[in-house]
């Protein structure tokens, strides 16, 4: 009589646990020491999304984690493959995306190859995650994915390593148990907080609520929206929260994309009670504050950090959903609240907005490209942001109109993740428009994944805008006094370069071609790269006086 094997290989095992936590996709780049994994992978549920560089796949991971809230699963080898990663990995960590990283390594219990290509990444890694761990027994496989995908998605979500040694990857180990995927239920805040933050709310005259980082979460969009509908408190989001309430709300006042001196600055420092939701340290709070200025409610997952600028008198701690319906429960319109000056600034930046919407030039000035995007791309359609000046543009004039339609990256603000992200979005909406919208700069860090995306058979337009230079950091050169020197560089063509991929070129000539040419590329499906050129010249109209300000709105 046969006796039958009850082991399986330690790399099926793995490809097991990923795939009882839901796994669909693992993005990367696998080598030598990832194989027995790979061929795991081959007969598994999983996709495997071949990338032509390790820091795209990784991009892609944490665009996943953030647009479904289940850690993306991104692969690499040992070595350069690895180190790839980390830039990947700070992006996931701090931008709150829950990823996990898969590396390889060589054989732990007997090597003949020295240190050829060893770096010690789990110590790499260490820093830079919730949790980073070597696979020494692939019969702890089970409990270790459940672990490590549990701290990757709980709050704060981020970054999570695993390293899985090439012979541990092919030994043998008992087909054990998996340990089943559990939400817990988060707590919620005590009722003498709520209680005292309600008298708080009352008591103010000139309340604002801010938006986040942290409060960009599907359950919380709801709970805020309604807060909003219940109390009619006036709202501003910063950059990494904005499109959790739609900037076309009749309450929205602006997002803060600027430290200081914009018209938004002057609500804020006009209100005299600041409802925090979803403070996260990553970004600069919109406000200073001052011991005897202004008061603040934190209502986030967990306390404030320690800060010079940041000590609120009052913090809610706990599920940030069930606070602010709490709140709304309790709470209605309170007479004494004055919100006039509030209008008046929401009415100057819609006006600031719209000026230069139709600007004729070409170069195309931020405005009118931001306009024009704005006017192609429909409610639901999402636009991945690179990094670059032009950011700050599309942060403070592009309206959303639903929750996760803007993805930008304000905590490590890195370039090179605009396209991955986008094509991830593209991945899972294949229904929807998707717009990557990139510097030249930013575009060049990782354009090779332009044949992925072909082969991926998605439908993208990526939008290049071209200068010709580290524009950002050329503006931060001559604000600060500096000569203008070394930041200048040469482009590809564009429109070639996009065909040699088997993607289409376009260039836009004239500012009246633009929009219809976006229309044009969404109609025909495909890939498609529409290179823009971008006058920067308009950037000193994003830094405005205080002072000025103000005035304006008076």
């Amino acid at each position: 009589m046969a006796i039958t094997d009850p082991s399986i290989k330690a790399s099926d095992l793995l490809v097991k646990a990923l795939e009882n936590e839901g796994v669909e996709y693992v993005f990367g780049v696998p080598g030598e020491e990832n194989l027995d994994f790979l061929e795991s992978l081959r007969t598994s549920s999983i996709r495997l999304i071949l990338t032509r560089h390790e820091q795209a796949a990784g991009f892609m991971a944490a665009t996943y984690g953030r647009l479904t809230g289940k850690a993306g699963v991104c692969l690499a080898t040992l070595g350069p493959g690895a180190t790839n990663l980390v830039t990947a990995a700070a992006y996931a960590q701090l931008g709150a995306m829950p990823m996990l990283m898969i590396t390889g390594q060589k054989p732990i219990k007997a090597s003949k190859q020295g240190r050829f290509q060893i770096v010690d990444v789990v110590a790499m890694m260490r820093p830079i995650t919730k949790f980073a761990k070597q696979i020494v027994n692939g019969n702890t496989i089970p409990s270790i994915v459940r672990e490590a995908f549990r701290l990757a998605e709980q709050e704060r979500p981020g970054a999570v390593h695993l390293e899985l040694p090439e012979d541990i990857a092919a030994e043998r180990v008992a087909d054990g148990p998996l340990y089943p995927a559990t939400s817990p239920r988060r707590p919620d805040c005590n009722q003498t907080a709520i209680d005292e933050a309600i008298a708080m709310i009352r008591a103010a005259k000139h309340p604002l609520l801010l938006v986040g980082a942290g409060a960009n979460r599907k359950r919380i969009i709801h709970a805020l929206e309604n807060f909003v509908r219940q109390t009619g408190i006036p709202f501003f989001n910063t950059q990494m929260g904005k499109g959790v309430i739609g900037g076309c709300h009749d309450r929205y006042i602006g997002t803060a994309a600027l430290s200081h001196g914009d018209y938004l600055h002057c609500a804020i420092d006009a209100a005299d009670l600041v409802i925090n939701a979803g403070h996260d340290v990553v970004e600069k709070p919109p406000f200073f504050m001052e011991h005897d200025g202004k008061r603040v409610i934190h209502v986030n997952f967990s306390p404030a950090e320690v800060d010079e600028v940041y000590f609120p008198q009052l913090q809610l701690i706990g599920d940030i959903a069930s606070s602010f319906r709490r709140l709304a429960h309790q709470l209605e319109p309170v007479p004494s609240h004055d919100f006039n000056y509030f209008m008046r600034v929401r009415e100057r930046v819609l006006a600031h907005i719209a000026e230069g919407e139709d600007d004729p030039r070409c170069p195309l000035i931020p405005q009118r490209i931001v306009a024009d995007v704005r006017a192609v791309m429909p409610p639901d359609g999402v636009i991945a942001l690179d990094n670059g000046t032009y950011k700050i543009w599309f942060a403070r004039n592009y309206l959303t109109k639903q929750p996760n339609t803007v993805l930008l990256d304000n905590a490590l603000a890195s370039m090179g993740a605009g396209l991955p992200s986008a094509m991830v979005v593209a991945m899972l909406h294949p229904d929807r428009q998707v717009m990557a919208i990139c510097g030249d700069g930013g575009f060049m860090m990782n354009s090779q994944e332009i044949e992925t995306a072909v082969r991926l058979g998605l439908d993208l337009v990526v939008l290049v805008l071209r200068d010709d230079a580290y524009g950002m950091i050329r503006w931060k050169q001559a604000d600060a006094g500096f000569p203008d020197w070394g930041l200048e560089y040469s482009n590809p063509d564009f429109v070639q370069y996009a065909r040699s991929y088997g993607a289409s070129g376009h260039r836009v000539t004239a500012a009246d071609d633009f929009a219809p040419l976006l229309r044009q590329c969404y109609r025909d499906g495909g890939i498609h790269i529409v290179e823009t050129p971008i006058d920067y010249s308009e950037n000193k109209r994003v830094l405005i006086d205080e002072l000025g300000a103000h005035a304006k709105i008076i």
